[in-house]
């Protein structure tokens, strides 16, 4: 949860100005839940004197100059961490461009609250607590409508304003129980085009909102199937929809079997992302063989369909295939020996491993089947004892290094020595117990020897590439 601004900031202010609290974090204290961020609207001060004042208790930056909005981090009372909150004048701004990229902006340290509060997307976010006497100001009715969990746009133009309020909008849905009135409904669906304008990054990040703090993410899932969206955010998965599988592992198709996974996932933002893009390629995959059905290799081209994805929001390339691994190994056998078992370590990466057990045991309940985890709970326990065994499961954990082998056996830098700790690793998989120095050098030597025909192709390859 996201502090509240220091004391002396909150009091330095109301020397010169008003200071109040605004948006979603004024919404989730009035709910009673945990704020995600906290956003400030301070009038009477005019933005370069406020941007000193601030700099006075932590570090102001003036990141939206166009906006009218200074990234303020400080550090709380009685802890180490910094945190940072946005402080911005009163303003009325409206969109220019497309995708919600160009805004004509008019901040003003004299505009009213109400007139800021009139910009925003829904009535129970049009609220402001201010907080020298703790008043709430709430111009369109926001307490009703979060009492009684309905969700109302302020202005029938919201969307075409900014498309991304419709994400904002599930997201509400999913998180808080919200039900939109019926011109909120009507529009989700009739207004479904203009998300093709948002950049992938904004998407992506109500998605991040989505995974990370709505324990039931299926409640936006759902209606973005319903709406559409889906076509345009994910058209991937459309496919899913009414994708039966037949047979005695599955209760329902594929895209509410998803929906489900996600749900049972914990909430960690790979591990969900990995639930609903486990069976994004089975629709593709699906066979009928001597009458049952099959979806041969769905796991390895969806986590090909899981890159593409995720690349096209333009996440990072650690998030992509950590997600795109998981994908393609939630199908791992829980019968395998501990051999086995090393190289699902190695092949996943230890840091991996629990999102894949937590996957499977998703995978599971959302087959609604009523099938045991059981299985994967003592293949967990089994992981748990190599770990605790320092078992080597990456170059790295060898107890020789290519330095070593250079020296000790005259190798130059190249493929060749790779491929020799390639060769060592795989022996210490099956062998974890001659996990030595001594021993690791003479199966080096014993390669050597027995690959003699390739270490005279890459030293060959080596000359002719030197020009000699």
């Amino acid at each position: 949860m996201i502090p509240e601004l220091p004391v002396e900031v909150h009091d330095a202010i109301l020397e010169q100005g008003e200071i109040y609290e605004v948006g979603g974090s004024v919404r989730d204290r009035v709910l009673g839940v945990e704020a995600y961020d906290r956003d400030y609207l301070v009038r009477g001060i005019p933005m370069r004197d406020l941007v000193s004042l601030l700099g006075r208790f932590g570090h102001a930056d003036w990141v939206g100059r166009s906006f009218g909005v200074i990234k303020f981090t400080f550090r709380p009372p009685d802890t180490d961490q910094r945190c940072t909150v946005d402080i911005a004048l009163p303003r009325r701004e409206r969109s220019t461009g497309p995708g919600h990229r160009d805004f004509e902006v008019d901040f003003d340290p004299g505009l009213t609250v109400q007139e800021d509060l009139g910009r925003r997307d829904f009535t129970v976010n049009a609220r402001a607590l201010r907080l020298s006497d703790g008043a709430l100001i709430d111009p369109y009715g926001g307490r009703d409508d979060a009492r009684a969990r309905r969700l109302r746009l302020i202005f029938p133009e919201a969307f075409v304003e900014d498309p991304l309020r419709m994400l904002r909008a599930l997201g509400l849905i999913a998180r808080e129980g919200f039900e939109p009135d019926a011109d909120l409904d009507a529009r989700l669906r009739s207004d479904v085009a203009l998300l093709r304008q948002v950049s992938p990054e904004r998407i992506a990040e109500e998605f991040n909102k989505l995974f990370l703090l709505a324990a039931s993410p299926s409640v936006a899932l759902r209606r973005m199937e319903e709406t559409r969206m889906l076509d345009v955010l994910i058209p991937e998965l459309r496919p899913a929809v009414g994708c039966d599988q037949p047979g005695p592992y599955h209760a329902y198709d594929v895209y509410e079997h998803t929906c489900r996974v996600v749900d049972a996932a914990p909430a960690r933002l790979a591990l969900r992302w990995a639930a609903l893009l486990h069976d994004v390629e089975k629709p593709a995959t699906k066979q009928l063989v001597d009458d049952r059905v099959t979806f041969y290799n769905h796991e390895t081209l969806g986590a090909e369909t899981a890159r593409r994805i995720l690349g096209r929001l333009r996440y990072g390339h650690e998030m992509i295939e950590h997600v795109a691994v998981l994908v393609e190994r939630h199908l791992f056998n829980t019968d395998m020996g501990d051999r086995g078992l090393r190289r699902l370590i190695r092949s996943v990466g230890p840091d991996r491993m629990m999102d894949l057990f937590d996957l499977r045991r998703a995978d599971v309940i959302g087959q609604g089947m009523g099938a045991p985890i059981d299985d994967v709970d003592e293949f967990e326990r089994r992981y748990t004892l190599e770990l605790e065994a320092k078992r080597p499961f990456s170059r790295t954990d060898l107890a020789v290094d290519g330095t070593d082998l250079m020296n000790e056996l005259d190798l130059a830098p190249g493929p060749e020595l790779g491929r020799v700790l390639d060769h060592l690793l795989e022996r210490v998989l099956d062998e974890p117990e001659h996990n030595d120095r001594n021993t690791l050098l003479a199966w080096a030597q014993a390669y050597l020897e027995r690959n003699w025909s390739l270490v005279a192709a890459a030293i060959l390859g080596t000359v002719a590439a030197a020009g000699g």
